[in-house]
């Protein structure tokens, strides 16, 4: 007999079970460029399927980008091993293609590409 596994938290970083994986949550902040916004928002009304396709296979789900008038980007997304997804996206050709092309929207990246300069948030409350 199976037991539903209802969500739950677990920790700071690792907040609830997904199928019985534990997923990590996930939120980001970088800044792009106030006049480079509409540009920024255009690019991603068609992100490229390769693109989406690697993002999956590599545990990034639930992700979504939120964007405020100065700029500020907000991101968030839910996956069982954050650095294994950074990791499995460093690796795919698609990736480095879709970054090279992002790299002009955003202010100074200290990673060189907003991939790399993801910094995760403390996430100090959540309402389950």
């Amino acid at each position: 007999m199976s037991t539903a596994v209802s969500p739950m938290r677990l920790c700071a970083e690792c907040s609830y079970i997904e199928s019985e994986i534990m997923m990590q949550r996930v939120c980001f902040t970088l800044q792009v460029k106030p006049d480079r916004l509409a540009e920024y928002r255009e690019s991603h009304k068609a992100v490229w399927p390769e693109m989406l396709a690697a993002l999956s296979r590599h545990g990034w789900t639930n992700y979504s980008i939120f964007l405020r008038e100065d700029g500020l980007l907000i991101g968030y997304l839910e996956t069982p091993d954050f650095k294994k997804a950074i990791a499995g996206m460093q690796s795919e050709e698609i990736n480095g293609r879709w970054q090279k092309g992002m790299v002009q929207y955003f202010e100074e990246l200290p990673g060189g590409r907003a991939d790399t300069s993801i910094v995760p948030l403390e996430e100090v409350f959540r309402l389950a």
